[in-house]
């Protein structure tokens, strides 16, 4: 049985509901055939977030961490790079604004996914949904997740793999009613992200095409 850990994020500022964290938990209840999911929510502060996901690690042992956060997208956005920096005017949960700190002082400059993206991409696609391959995590919380990750799995000397993936809203979310943000139904979004983690499961390698090739 492989070990996989997801992550998602406790209700971001007003909100009372984060998608991330619901879909990770259905996919602790239903996970891919041959993988034993456990599901971790991460605080959306910068400081904490990296705490509670390193102590999840080390008590889950992965073989395999995802990591989710919400952003406006319109399907199943696969992150590739995580950047060494926190730069964003929007504060975090604990009333935390950064300007361009590093993630990891002496870091280097990103990671990438270490997941199959374009592989996984095409089956997302391939099975009726919306999936895309994403450039930028942006620089608040959630690309701090991802590039604490990464830098955790490239340091600590196991051969764990791993990634990021942002997730719509939902369609009873305020920023959707407001016309801000797409949506899609959370067991829609954890059937997508299922694909995900089945295609990552099964392959390590990625496929040799380019990124608009995956659909």
């Amino acid at each position: 049985m492989t070990r996989v850990l997801v992550t998602g994020f406790d209700p971001f500022d007003k909100d009372t509901y984060n998608p991330s964290w619901a879909a990770a938990r259905l996919l602790q209840e239903n996970p891919p055939d041959g993988a034993e999911v456990t599901a971790v929510q991460l605080p959306c502060k910068y400081d904490e977030s990296l705490k509670v996901l390193r102590e999840a690690v080390l008590e889950t042992d992965p073989d395999l961490v995802m990591s989710l956060g919400l952003s406006p997208r319109s399907g199943i956005s696969i992150e590739r790079v995580a950047i060494n920096v926190n730069d964003c005017p929007a504060a975090d949960n604990a009333g935390r604004t950064l300007k361009g700190e590093p993630v990891v002082a002496d870091g280097p400059a990103a990671y990438f996914s270490t997941l199959p993206i374009k592989r996984c991409a095409r089956e997302v696609w391939q099975n009726g949904m919306y999936a895309e391959i994403s450039h930028t995590a942006g620089a608040f919380v959630c690309n701090h997740v991802f590039y604490g990750l990464m830098h955790l799995l490239a340091t600590e000397g196991k051969p764990r793999r791993g990634g990021f993936v942002h997730i719509p809203h939902t369609p009873e979310m305020p920023a959707v009613a407001q016309g801000r943000a797409p949506s899609l139904p959370v067991d829609l979004t954890a059937k997508g992200l299922r694909i995900v983690l089945s295609t990552a499961l099964a392959h390590e390698t990625d496929i040799d095409i380019p990124v608009g090739a995956t659909h």
